[in-house]
């Protein structure tokens, strides 16, 4: 029979093995472990490559370049050449209308030349020469606007008196500065605008929000080329630096005239609003009526239009807050800008 020495050192010998045994099995699973971590890895990384070709796939899906710039994709619904937009203007709805008034249907106007419109206030008269070539769309919206009697016994609201800014704004049946047609159009601009004494240019609210709301500049004023220039005023400019000499209503600089100023009637040619222009097309370069536009025609807003703003005081500095067919309150000051609504 084993004695008990032999019998311990049988036991000690099969708990060594089970301890191999154990730690050779830790070892494998901790290599199991190891390689269902290294494929779940590769399959998370393969499968972030499939989402993120999946959704900028379209991106290089057709004409992928070896500088790393992509073009449209093959089944694009853009054709290969366009002309846009598809009229030289465009007339967006937005906003009730101070007056019951249809926009302009003529979306291919007149874009060259001039045409007078007579402006008849309470106060006097003046003579308003349309520039077409330059402000093609804005000159229609207002020959529109006077066809349909809108501009009749509404009121001239704002009038500035300061050094840098000097302008009477009117177009908005109400008289409150944020009254407009109901439809917006795009800027006509080049950067250059000048507003010396006589220019008659739109107001508005910002980029592209043109309506109804127009200013007469009787000063020459300082404010930044981002006002569409109408036309000019060739006869009665007296008449409107007789109304500033007045004032504005309460002191201050900038507010409702302390003289009541009504335009009573808008006088302009037969078959003005009709005439059409000559433009040329972006693909061929030919002429053909209403196909390219001016800058930024088009534009939606659904604030209206105004010019320089509505009254607010003015300092030292010569700066004027104001707001026009949205009410936007804005500043002018030593650097010209004037923001408006319309």
């Amino acid at each position: 029979m084993p004695s008990n020495q032999q019998r311990r050192e049988a036991a000690k010998r099969k708990l060594q093995r089970q301890l191999v045994r154990r730690q050779q099995r830790a070892v494998a699973q901790r290599r199991r472990l190891m390689i269902v971590g290294v494929v779940a890895a590769v399959l998370v990384i393969a499968g972030g490559v499939w989402l993120f070709s999946s959704i900028g796939g379209n991106n290089t899906a057709s004409g992928g370049s070896a500088d790393g710039s992509t073009t449209a994709p093959a089944s694009s619904t853009a054709p290969a050449s366009s002309t846009a937009p598809a009229t030289p203007c465009s007339y967006t709805a937005g906003g009730t209308p101070a007056k019951d008034v249809n926009p302009p249907t003529n979306l291919s106007p007149a874009n060259t030349g001039t045409v007078d419109a007579t402006v008849t206030l309470n106060t006097g008269s003046l003579t308003f020469q349309l520039d077409r070539a330059n402000a093609p769309c804005a000159v229609e919206s207002f020959l529109s606007l006077a066809s349909q009697k809108y501009y009749n016994d509404t009121p001239c609201h704002r009038l500035t008196t300061a050094s840098t800014l000097k302008v009477l704004q009117c177009g908005d049946p109400t008289g409150s500065g944020s009254g407009g047609p109901g439809y917006s159009f795009g800027d006509e601009l080049t950067g250059n605008e000048k507003y010396t004494e006589g220019t008659l240019a739109m107001a508005n609210s910002g980029a592209d929000t043109n309506g109804s709301q127009f200013f007469i500049v009787y000063g020459d004023s300082q404010l930044k080329p981002d006002y569409t220039v109408l036309g000019k005023v060739t006869q009665g400019l007296d008449v409107v630096k007789a109304i500033a000499k007045k004032g504005v209503k309460g002191g201050g600089q900038d507010g409702e005239p302390a003289e009541k100023v009504t335009i009573k009637t808008v006088t302009i040619p037969s078959g003005s609003v009709q005439a059409t222009g000559n433009y040329k097309t972006t693909t061929s370069g030919a002429d053909e009526t209403g196909s390219a536009g001016a800058t930024g025609a088009g534009a939606a807003s659904s604030t209206g239009t105004a010019a320089p703003g509505t009254a607010a005081s003015t300092g030292a500095s010569g700066s004027a807050a104001s707001s026009a067919d949205s009410s936007a309150d804005v500043t002018t000051g030593a650097t010209g800008s004037v923001a408006t609504s319309g």
